[in-house]
């Protein structure tokens, strides 16, 4: 358990820096306070790719599908769909009567401006554009209905509908109110509407009773962002906190949380998977032998079995079982100390060669992971230092800018559950994920793999890209961990969602 005194330290600290969002305790009526690891610092969703951005805006938008917790695609903003012209286009029947939070109405005209701006200037800004590159353009047919033009058939685009960049925004609102604004103050069609937002420290939304499906049980959502997971831990247990989403809990603490009578554990298979990726451009893990030493120099599943707690499996290459382009196959390197220092010598590398490790530095959990890494490495003869960076930080400036060290830590979740979500996105010359590799081969099989529909042919290619990136070695594949949430027992009707996406309008409390 967690000492009173911490715990009390860790309140007081949290009082003076939240403010407002202190104000209410998580146990108003009507309202549900959920403590999120990170603040995404823009809520428009053509800037993001952070599940915990979609943890708090799939309450405040929809798309034009919907994908819930149990996988299955169901209409969104359109009510239906058909694909014409051999896979080139897709014609949408809109959900008609539908208004933005602002009383903007929502039709054709909201959807064919969000894909503009999605593929258009502002769209290039962010990381999502590329994932929307099969749709050439948006025409507007009547008020309740669209054509999407594709450039080629895209097998995952109804999905990726379901999402991120694709969530429609209000045209007349970002027209009045500027880019700059709406980061800020979002506006969407969901269950519920944004009140206010302070950077570093939280978001509220209310019920929207405007909103056009089942209306929400909660009166308010109160976001805290709380990076360091003791004290969200202790928020959960002092009552400040009805929900922790992941990846906060640490697997040490689970034990802590089950203990406590008013609260509980719950998980869920995750697409989620966690690896060192290598720098291929520079210093020793240039060489692909060093890469494949240090992936046999690890022994992942010691780790799974001695830190994880079971609640991960080990991954040939990343992606987990969740996700189309799986192949069960494909086996781990396994652990041969042996093997790796042979390489490493082979390759010329002097015992005592330094590697730095990159990683995020609020995740605990893989913090405690990545010093067994080290230690392994230590025993086959390579120095690795750990160097820490706040979140937003590493993802926003090290990692795409290619500074990072020999290796760093990369997480995704693969929330289309198609491994194109991201192995495009790791390995395709010139996106943001792949600051050092360019390869041809890997290319051109990641840009074929995109305009086939036939399901066995694509599944095919998916898996002889996974095989290619692990004979090359461009990552040490770690596990697929599942999604790990605290929450209080007051809070009834909670579904977890794999990719933690949470839509909460069916969520109430006591």
């Amino acid at each position: 358990m967690i000492k009173k005194q911490g715990l009390r330290t860790a309140i007081m600290a949290l009082a003076v820096a939240g403010g407002a969002f202190m104000a209410s305790p998580a146990w108003a009526a009507g309202t549900m306070t959920i403590s999120s690891p990170q603040d995404p610092g823009s809520w428009d969703p053509v800037d993001t790719f952070l599940v915990n951005w979609a943890s708090v805006a799939t309450n405040i938008y929809d798309g034009l599908t919907y994908r819930g917790p149990d996988t299955k695609l169901v209409p969104g903003l359109a009510t239906s769909w058909e694909t014409l012209d051999d896979g080139k286009r897709i014609r949408f029947k809109l959900r008609e009567g539908v208004k933005f939070h602002d009383g903007e109405p929502f039709n054709a005209e909201a959807v064919k401006f969000t894909f503009d701006r999605l593929m258009g200037p502002e769209g290039s800004k962010g990381p999502q554009k590329s994932n929307y590159a099969s749709i050439d353009h948006v025409e507007v047919i009547d008020d309740n209905t669209v054509d999407f033009h594709l450039k080629q058939p895209d097998p995952v685009l109804l999905t990726k509908l379901a999402g991120y960049g694709a969530m429609i925004v209000p045209p007349k609102y970002i027209a009045e109110h500027g880019e700059d604004y709406f980061n800020t103050h979002p506006v969407g069609t969901g269950p519920f509407k944004f009140v206010s937002y302070e950077p570093k420290v939280g978001i509220k939304l209310e019920k929207f009773d405007g909103f056009w499906g089942d209306k929400a049980k909660l009166d308010h959502l109160n976001y805290r962002f709380i990076s360091e997971p003791s004290t969200a831990v202790a928020e959960l247990q002092a009552g400040r906190v009805d929900l922790v989403i992941p990846p906060t809990i640490p697997i040490g603490m689970i034990p802590t949380i089950k203990g406590d009578p008013n609260l509980d554990v719950v998980t869920s298979p995750s697409p989620t998977v966690y690896a060192l990726r290598f720098n291929t451009k520079n210093g020793i893990t240039k060489d692909v032998k060093v890469r494949k030493a240090l992936i046999y120099g690890v022994d992942r599943q010691a780790i799974i079995d001695s830190i994880l707690g079971g609640e991960a499996s080990p991954i040939a290459s990343f992606q987990g079982k969740l996700s189309f382009g799986y192949d069960p196959s494909m086996k781990p390197l396994p652990y041969d100390p042996a093997k790796a220092k042979e390489l490493l010598k082979e390759a010329g590398v002097q015992p005592g060669a330094p590697v730095q490790i990159d990683i995020r530095g609020n995740d605990a959990t893989f913090n405690e992971v990545v010093q067994a890494v080290a230690s392994y490495l230590q025993i086959v003869g390579i120095n690795a230092t750990i160097k820490p960076y706040e979140t937003n930080v590493l993802l926003n400036d090290i990692i795409p800018k290619g500074k990072t060290g020999a290796m760093f830590q990369q997480s995704w979740g693969g929330w289309t559950l198609d491994f194109d979500n991201t192995a495009y996105f790791m390995y395709h010359t010139g996106e943001k994920w792949n600051p050092y590799d360019s390869d041809p081969k890997m290319d051109e099989m990641l840009e074929s793999q995109r305009a086939i529909t036939d399901r066995a042919k694509r599944e095919e290619i998916l898996r002889n890209i996974a095989n290619y990136a692990a004979d090359r070695a461009l990552e040490m594949p770690l596990y697929n961990l599942n999604a790990i949430f605290g929450i209080s027992k007051r809070v009834k009707n909670f579904t977890p969602a794999p990719d933690s996406r949470l839509r909460l309008n069916e969520v109430s409390v006591d």
